[in-house]
């Protein structure tokens, strides 16, 4: 209750961003599949960003 006003981190904030393109990728791949890989490829970038601020944590 009290992490109500608790801002994202940026690891959260790309995470949130990777599971809205992952989403969107999954929907498009039955009807266009160019549209499809356009937001695979970016989701990948970003499980990338992810995978880096891991990294740096660790």
């Amino acid at each position: 209750m009290f992490g109500l006003f608790k801002k994202k981190s940026k690891k959260e904030k790309l995470e949130d961003q990777f599971k809205k393109l992952m989403k969107e990728w999954h929907t498009l791949s039955s009807i266009n599949r160019a549209a499809s890989d356009e937001k695979y490829a970016k989701a990948q970038e970003i499980a990338k960003q992810i995978n880096m601020l891991k990294n740096e944590a660790a």
